[in-house]
């Protein structure tokens, strides 16, 4: 099983153009995303693509979601060293744009594994769990 998508929904009026720029200029450069407009069920929805086969379904509603709290989604990275270089984008980004928020960790460890990880949220209601898990030899 993998995962395919998510859907994030906004206030009605949220997803203007400029709103939408604003959000590729953070998501694409920084994660390597790719990102574009579409239509879905009668609707202009917007769409941030990881890959060809999973995307995170930016829609308008009437009901949209209250993350207040760490609702988030994991993105696994494969080394330390790639978590490190997000998050020093990702700070270097917030020294222009203070609505980026960054939560540092400490080191996750355990007997046969670290979890080596930070959040970050952006115009998005939810965060984005940065991590890399590094497993010992013997585990």
């Amino acid at each position: 099983m993998r995962f395919n998508h998510m859907e994030l929904t906004f206030p009605t009026g949220t997803l203007t153009k400029e709103f939408r720029e604003e959000i590729d200029a953070f998501y694409v450069p920084i994660f390597g995303w790719s990102a574009l407009d579409t239509e879905v069920v009668g609707q202009q929805c917007h769409l941030l693509m990881p890959d060809p086969d999973q995307f995170i379904l930016l829609a308008e509603s009437t009901k949209p979601i209250s993350s207040p709290g760490y609702d988030h989604l994991g993105l696994l990275q494969d080394t330390r060293q790639e978590v490190d270089d997000l998050l020093a984008e990702c700070e270097r980004f917030a020294e222009k744009d203070d609505r980026v928020k960054i939560m540092r960790y400490e080191d996750l460890v355990y007997p046969g594994l670290t979890v080596h990880a930070f959040y970050v949220k952006y115009l998005l209601p939810i965060y984005f769990d940065v991590q890399s898990m590094e497993r010992s030899p013997a585990a």
